[in-house]
């Protein structure tokens, strides 16, 4: 080649050199200048905010729950394993220490590899200070140039990072801002996602787990694709032992590991408490909107506020296993006992009444089909998920068959309290929250059937009836009541048998309950039952007795409360404070003790010896012989007409738990009391949630605690014969298969 031809060329060369060279200066000067969009400056970089979950801890300050937009729980530094941060910086920067927000080393190889020789396998060039910048401020779309804008933008705001932060400052925030999958921000999210333990916890298998998906998140996400996480697991612990991370014993034992994942929800459909949360959730978007930061009203889902209250994580795990346990014996009972004759399966007008409230119903009115041509349409099937008790199943059905399908389901509430302060320790709304939305401790009212009893029988006692006054079984027909006759059902001796007060009340017999409403006055009954904190509406007819008042579980809550609260209600609560995120107190929900006592220390000694009889020899026993609880526990069974709704109320001298069992649908009962009643529909959750308690050392406080012995007053009055005959001249002159025709004597206040 000739020296003129090659000095020609190497002005071409130093002219394209200079031309790409100043190219590149013009564009990235653009960039800064902010010709291609807004460049966060260094006050912004400065004062990050990132949006942040509110968290919901329980009475122990653990983590049960958060409402977000972007699931994100911000940690310290110090939280944050040194394993993670190996696991990191070997798999995504291990020059991290070296470089000043920008890896130009790495850039080189990229450019050259990447681009001009496209070897995929050459790796990015973005450092964790860049990766930090993308996650921190949002990219925009320019186009064909979009990958360079961003990547300059992203270079920049590097180096400014660099400038404000220290390095261990960087690693904090990439650990706080990097997306996981699922809406999953920050290391503390994820790992309370797929291992349910705060980063602190995490193994170096666990760390190499999550580091790994940060490559791709869906990709390699181990809840969907556990195998392929593994082997990108095992890239991330092999860059560990490359870089001196872990020595060849280390890398050689966690290679091995399998994945064990423990996956906690913490979203609104799924997770512990959800009809908690929900219920929460509503009280704190009131909260919310009448407290204000400086600027403006806190947001439930990007403040990061703290939310404390009384729910016992642990108890609430306990409970909700208990009625899982217990409603899936008795669904496949339930539907056995009705068979073909089941009204979700022929009774037309009420599955027709429900069809017409779907959404499916009303699109198709709208559009003024003909009822005949609706319901066709609502018959053809398709493939969908249905809910069942053992899990979700995909099946062929139609709108109709859907809503068939989901009437057959028993449903329940639970709700526990410290019967001293109110405060709850469980709540549980429904079977299933994702598919059953209405809450049965919250919104739901039902007839209370004989768990009612109690409060009629301390009436009585208020107003003078001895523990030991006997009370006949036998039926009367109130003929001023429209003939309303009574009857018992069960073991009892109608005939000639009188019962005591205590009897009556443990073998729960209606025909007694009436007679003692009678002398007790059924103004007088309801007056007592607003003073423990009853609010519904009583109806004041004689079958209150039986309990055919529509009552909500935490009104029979707070009532039941008073028998081990020195005869005083409470009014039960949840919250206790909220805290904003850097932990201090914005208001604290302090009870008022407003509640008087209701009735005397006599009658509370008397009632809480009368329901431990229920449960050591009556309705309830159960708990003793089926169960083999040896615990302090006091309650009344309750189940009402047509074996609609099934209650049982237990009361410990530290909690008390309501539970009620039925269908969403008041229409629908159980087929057979033997099935329906409440010892042996609701009783057996309580009983499975003590057994599990009692298992669990950390509540002994409640398993162990006893009640007071009664004074000798007490004992005096309930040494009794349990029943006494009529005398020989009254059985002679009575005829016990004709029904005794009386008037239902309403008493003077």
């Amino acid at each position: 080649m000739k020296k003129k031809t090659r000095k020609k060329i190497g002005n071409l060369v130093l002219k394209a050199t200079l031309l790409i060279t100043g190219g590149i200066s013009i564009f990235i000067i653009s960039v800064r200048l902010g010709l291609w969009g807004s460049i966060p400056n260094m006050k912004e970089v400065q004062e990050l905010s990132q949006y942040e979950a509110s968290e919901i801890y329980d009475v122990n300050d653990e983590l049960i729950g958060k409402f977000y937009l972007s699931n994100r729980q911000p940690i310290p530094y110090s939280d944050i394993p040194q394993h993670t941060i190996d696991a990191l910086l070997a798999t995504e920067d291990v020059r991290f220490y070296d470089h000043n927000g920008i890896d130009t080393k790495s850039l080189f190889r990229v450019f050259f590899k990447t681009i001009l020789m496209q070897d995929a396998s050459s790796g990015g060039g973005s450092t964790i200070t860049q990766q930090l910048a993308k996650n921190l401020f949002s990219r925009e779309n320019y186009g064909f140039l979009t990958l360079p804008v961003v990547k300059t933008k992203e270079m920049i705001v590097a180096r400014r990072l660099e400038k404000n932060y220290s390095k261990k400052e960087i690693i904090e925030l990439y650990f706080n801002t990097v997306p996981f999958s699922g809406n999953t921000y920050g290391i503390e999210s994820a790992a309370l996602k797929y291992f349910n333990k705060k980063t602190i916890e995490l193994t170096p298998t666990e760390a190499a787990t999550l580091i790994g998906t940060l490559k791709a998140t869906y990709t390699y996400d181990p809840n969907r694709f556990p195998e392929r996480n593994i082997k990108r697991r095992n890239i991330v612990l092999h860059q560990m032992h490359k870089y001196e991370f872990l020595t060849d014993t280390e890398y050689k034992k966690h290679i091995q590991d399998s994945l064990k994942l423990d996956y906690g929800h913490y979203d609104e459909q799924h997770g512990l408490a959800p009809y908690f949360r929900e219920e929460l959730r509503n009280k704190m978007l009131a909260w919310c909107k009448e407290n204000k930061t400086k600027d403006a009203p806190y947001n439930l889902y990007t403040s990061g506020l703290k939310i404390y209250t009384t729910l016992d994580k642990t108890l609430q795990q306990y409970a909700e296993e208990a009625i899982k346990e217990h409603l899936g014996k008795l669904q496949k009972t339930f539907e056995k006992e009705y068979g073909k004759s089941a009204p979700w399966l022929t009774n037309e007008a009420l599955v027709t009444s429900i069809v017409k409230k779907t959404q499916a119903y009303k699109k198709l009115k709208a559009k003024d089909l003909s009822e005949e041509a609706t319901l066709d349409s609502l018959s053809v099937k398709r493939k969908m998920w249905l809910y069942d008790i053992d899990g979700k199943k995909e099946v062929a059905a139609s709108t109709i068959d859907s809503v068939q399908h989901y009437l057959k389901f028993l449903n329940a509430g639970m709700l526990s309290i410290d019967p001293q302060s109110g405060a709850i320790k469980s709540w549980i709304g429904g079977v299933d929250f994702e598919h059953f939305k209405y809450d049965h401790v919250k919104k739901s009212k039902r007839q209370v059937g004989s768990t009612f009893k109690p409060i009629v029988y301390t009436t009585a006692l208020e107003q003078g009836v001895k523990p030991c006054d006997y009370f006949s079984a036998r039926e009367v027909e109130y003929e001023n009541m429209e003939g309303w006759s009574p009857s018992n059902s069960g073991d009892v001796d109608e005939k000639y048998l009188n019962y005591s007060l205590q009897t009556a009340l443990t073998k729960s017999i209606n025909t007694v309950s009436v007679k003692v409403l009678e002398e007790a006055g059924i103004e007088n009954t309801i007056a007592l039952a607003e003073k423990l904190g009853i609010t519904s509406t009583l109806p004041k007819v004689p079958s209150l007795a039986l309990g055919t008042a529509e009552l909500s579980v935490s009104e029979m809550a707070g009532a039941y409360a008073a028998y081990v609260n020195d005869s005083k209600p409470v009014s039960p609560y949840y919250l206790l404070k909220v805290e904003n995120k850097k932990g201090e107190l914005l208001e604290e929900f302090k009870q008022k003790d407003t509640l008087q006592p209701a009735f005397s220390e006599i009658t509370r000694q008397i009632m809480i010896e009368m329901m431990q009889s229920v449960v050591n020899n009556g309705t309830a026993s159960r708990m003793r012989h089926t169960y083999g609880l040896r615990n302090d526990i006091a309650g009344k069974t309750g189940t009402t007409q047509s074996n609609k709704d099934a209650w049982f109320v237990s009361v410990m001298p530290k909690l008390v738990t309501v539970t009620w069992v039925g269908n969403d649908d008041h229409r629908i009962g159980f087929k057979t009391t033997r099935t329906g009643q409440g010892a042996n529909a609701a009783l057996p959750i309580a009983a499975k949630l003590f057994q599990k308690m009692n298992k669990d050392t950390t509540f002994n406080s409640i398993t162990k605690a006893r009640f007071k012995t009664p004074n000798a007053t007490v004992v005096e009055m309930l040494d009794c014969e349990p029943t006494k005959r009529d005398g020989f001249f009254k059985r002679l002159f009575t005829n016990p298969d004709k029904k005794k025709k009386s008037n239902f004597k309403t008493k003077k206040n």
